[in-house]
């Protein structure tokens, strides 16, 4: 009996999941669940490394997922942690919905965090935070305080979308925002090239272009005018905060990014790679690392 004929969407799709799914196949993930926020968005969580290790949750970027943290999930340096990923709401593996609100809003990417500290039991975990990953913890912190967390890192961190904070890129986003499909996806591929001063190897990249292509385009459409309270977030922080930005990032501004969040947290600790563009944590990651495994060492002594 002949089997029916998949569309070409339906094999666009499974190979995107595909691409998605096998690095937690390879690499030994130990546990892979979901977790339901607030507005009942089902979010796909992934942990790895020392389960009674100090947790460490990872917060990836606009069109990233959770293989964006490969290079940490993988570092044999930070087994020792508790390390935890997930995909932001209308990316990879997590629900995708259709209302522009649940984007708009930073509340409801708060409650997505809030509810992966919950339901994983995170004690005071370490928060990473990759470029808008970094307002997502923001806007964490101005939902619910910084009294369950030992710390946070922000990496090529988005503090506020405003000019003189972020780089224009007019090409790319016009193109993520077509309507066009082949426009959106050279929008997209565009994109995910200006996250890497040196460009990673084709494996990669084509990945990363794959996780960015299962995006919600309502997402992608609305995101850019997501709330971010950082007066709120950063200005009633206390514990320790790390910015990492590269000086060769092509999508935020390092110096005015930092100096806004030096003014609203004056104990702000800021580093800078000199060979790395958006994505510090890939293009250096021994480095990354090795600063990643201080940082929480000294959060969680606190």
């Amino acid at each position: 009996m002949a089997l029916p004929k998949a569309s070409p969407i339906r094999y666009t799709w499974l190979y995107c999941i595909i691409l998605l799914l096998a690095p937690l196949l390879a690499h030994g993930t130990s546990r892979v669940y979901t977790v339901e926020s607030l507005d009942g968005v089902k979010i796909a969580v992934q942990e790895a490394g020392n389960p009674q290790g100090q947790p460490i949750i990872f917060v990836h970027g606009l069109l990233g997922s959770h293989l964006s943290w490969d290079k940490q999930v993988n570092s044999p340096e930070l087994q020792r942690f508790r390390l935890i990923t997930f995909d932001l709401r209308g990316h990879g593996l997590s629900d995708k919905p259709v209302e522009l609100d649940a984007y708009r809003d930073g509340r409801h990417w708060a409650d997505d965090l809030a509810a992966v500290i919950k339901e994983s039991e995170a004690h005071e975990p370490v928060l990473v935070g990759w470029s808008l990953g970094a307002a997502v913890i923001t806007n964490y912190l101005a939902a619910f305080g910084d009294r369950q967390i030992a710390g946070a890192v922000y990496v090529g961190g988005v503090i506020e979308l405003k000019p003189e904070q972020l780089v224009a890129q007019p090409t790319a986003y016009s193109g993520m925002a077509s309507s066009d499909l082949r426009l959106h996806l050279e929008g997209e591929k565009e994109f995910v090239a200006l996250c890497f001063s040196t460009a990673p190897d084709d494996a990669t990249f084509q990945r990363t272009v794959a996780a960015a292509a299962m995006a919600s385009s309502e997402m992608q459409s609305a995101v850019h005018g997501m709330s971010i309270d950082a007066a709120k977030g950063l200005g009633s922080m206390h514990k320790p905060l790390l910015l990492i930005y590269g000086e060769q990032d092509a999508l935020v501004q390092p110096s005015a990014s930092a100096a806004r969040a030096k003014e609203l947290y004056s104990r702000t600790a800021v580093e800078l790679y000199a060979r790395s563009g958006h994505s510090p944590f890939f293009e250096e990651s021994a480095r990354f690392n090795r600063d990643l495994s201080a940082f929480v060492d000294a959060a969680s002594a606190h």
